[in-house]
């Protein structure tokens, strides 16, 4: 139940009469009333997150929860125990066929990217290189590289430019040729 002031006149709505003529009372016939709110938010930790005391203006990370009126924040760990949903690491690996020089895509991506360092061969079994911190770039063959990630936004933005940095080095290769 609401009232509502349309035009200088008082209209009290009731309920959700959705399939029903609205029902217009005039205002002497509405009684007098007022509706207070409480603008703040609380959210309460959970679990691993309520272990520990916070001191005033200390920070917490995790998810916020909303469930009915109440909010919780709670750990990435503990969202399975409040939930049905789990969470998962994804790698992810593509192999693209590549017959340039290794040294020469490594080099191009430099040129393109801020960080772009080499890894140890014996690690690796043969030449690697990581984009970002987040992309391992692997010379499998004389024929083929493949790149590999773990799937979150950032790594995949990173993964999807490496790409197509690599197919127009290969246009490019293939153009001149």
């Amino acid at each position: 139940m609401f009232m509502a002031d349309i035009a200088g006149v008082r209209v009290l709505y009731t309920g959700d009469y959705s399939r029903e003529e609205d029902c217009h009372l005039c205002a002497a016939e509405i009684p007098q009333f007022s509706l207070y709110f409480n603008y703040e938010k609380m959210a309460k930790t959970i679990r691993r997150l309520a272990e520990k005391t916070l001191e005033v203006g200390e920070s917490v990370s995790g998810f916020l929860v909303k469930k009915a009126f109440t909010c919780q924040i709670m750990a990435l760990d503990d969202l399975h125990v409040f939930s049905q949903l789990s969470t998962e690491n994804i790698s992810q690996r593509i192999t693209i066929a590549y017959s340039g020089a290794f040294g020469v895509l490594k080099h191009r991506l430099k040129q393109i990217f801020e960080s772009v360092e080499s890894l140890p061969d014996e690690e690796y079994e043969g030449p690697a290189f990581r984009v970002h911190e987040r992309l391992t770039v692997k010379y499998e063959s004389e024929k083929h590289i493949s790149l590999h990630w773990r799937s979150d936004p950032i790594s995949d933005m990173v993964s999807d430019s490496v790409i197509i940095s690599i197919l127009l080095i290969l246009i490019l290769i293939t153009s001149y040729c």
